[in-house]
């Protein structure tokens, strides 16, 4: 049977590990003889006796069964990936931030901490970093000082180095939720209510296109991932990221991943590319994880030709701001699209907008529910259907619906979606 990592240890263990890393490290800083990069056994001979050293003085008692383990531990966080090791099994930590080598915080329940870990110093750091990318056959040197790839079970990760990075080398490491979150959690944890639930349910079933908003780290992709569950399992859904994140349960799902170019500036596929040929694959909704550069043109017309109940997520500030990103991201594709004509084709293309947030206390919600119902005088003209109450209960708000809404509507399936639920 398989055994967590401190599974077994006596109580406190678990916080003397931790001090012992501290100070092995000390120790390692003080040693002429580079063990880092020697023989694994003299290392573990050095680790062994210091574990030894720093028990009797501070009186520890610990069974040598227990003694060995710390010793083997310890060796593998500094020879694996060092400091990180005891926080990617830790499932609690769901995001990694290194700041050089001596800033370390964690991100739990959605709130940072600053934690007591530490790296030796830059070239530490920066040998665990290579060994991360190495299975992935990901390039950062000098003349690459920046790199994202996706780690086997889905992870996330950013490493920037000197000279981008002026303090050192820096990490961050977005873990991947092995237990996806259903409705039900975000229930639990008042990321909506029922109410909102239900709509969704409703926006899903009507083949609405929905675009998911919100600032970094405020659950778009969780999000994204609850609606997914919520379609028909008999439609073929082809899905298109940056990074494979979305853990879609149906049987008719094709998954699709950006590449980067190689070493040598070639072989990559854009998210546009993967666009245009998902088109030719018949799906019946396009899932594409973020919109973030000339591939938007080719998702709004996804949209507007037949590919009603598609998705999608932008970084934004807030809802309306969600629409005026979209205008930005088709001026820089540097293709010339009147203003009316861009901002038509929006409304076409999205039905609703589901704006998130993240509160001081970490909780991630929704912030505002929009309909966008059409244009007046070339301005958008939308319903907010549910805002969060910034209150002392934080609860959520179904708002009135504006009359003029339904009349600006054309026959797109997701017409009248205010009306409907406003009644």
């Amino acid at each position: 049977m398989n055994r967590s990592p401190q599974a077994g240890l006596v109580p406190g263990v678990a916080e003397l590990k931790s001090r012992l890393h501290r100070y092995i490290i000390e120790q390692l800083e003080d040693e002429s003889d580079n063990l880092l990069e020697g023989p694994r056994t003299a290392l573990v001979r050095f680790v062994a006796a210091k574990v030894g050293d720093y028990t009797r003085q501070s009186h520890f008692a610990i069974s040598r069964y227990e003694l060995d383990r710390l010793t083997e531990e310890l060796v593998d966080e500094l020879v694996g990936f060092g400091p990180l090791e005891v926080l990617l099994r830790d499932h609690s930590v769901s995001e990694i931030l290194v700041n050089g080598p001596h800033r370390i915080f964690i991100e739990r329940s959605g709130v940072l901490h600053h934690s007591d870990l530490r790296f030796m110093d830059d070239q530490h750091l920066l040998r665990v970093i290579q060994r991360i990318l190495a299975p992935l056959g990901r390039r950062l040197d000098e003349s690459s000082p920046m790199v994202d790839a996706r780690l086997p079970d889905g992870s996330r990760i950013n490493a920037v180095i000197p000279p981008v990075a002026l303090d050192g080398p820096c990490l961050s490491v977005r873990k991947f939720s092995r237990d996806m979150l259903r409705s039900s959690d975000l229930l639990a944890s008042r990321s909506l209510d029922q109410a909102i639930l239900d709509f969704l349910r409703l926006m899903v079933s009507r083949r609405c296109n929905v675009l998911v908003s919100g600032g970094t780290g405020t659950g778009k992709t969780t999000m994204l991932n609850m609606l997914s569950q919520m379609i028909d399992p008999r439609e073929r859904i082809v899905t298109i990221e940056d990074t494979a994140e979305l853990q879609l349960k149906h049987d008719h799902v094709v998954r699709l991943e950006t590449r980067p170019p190689n070493a040598d500036g070639h072989g990559e596929v854009s998210a546009r590319e993967l666009v245009r040929n998902a088109l030719r694959m018949r799906p019946d909704r396009i899932v594409l994880g973020e919109i973030r550069g000339v591939e938007v043109l080719d998702v709004l017309t996804a949209m507007n030709t037949g590919h009603d109940g598609s998705m999608s997520t932008v970084h934004a500030n807030n809802a309306q701001d969600a629409l005026l990103r979209l205008e930005t991201l088709v001026g820089l594709s540097g293709i010339q699209v009147h203003d009316r004509t861009m901002r038509q084709t929006i409304c076409s293309a999205i039905d609703v907008v589901i704006q998130l947030t993240r509160t001081s206390e970490g909780r991630r919600c929704v912030a505002e529910v929009l309909e966008v119902v059409g244009l007046r005088d070339n301005q958008y003209v939308t319903n907010t259907l549910f805002r969060l109450d910034t209150g002392i209960h934080g609860g959520f708000v179904r708002e009135a619906v504006n009359p003029a809404g339904e009349k600006l509507r054309g026959s797109h399936p997701g017409m009248g979606l205010s009306g409907m639920y406003g009644q």
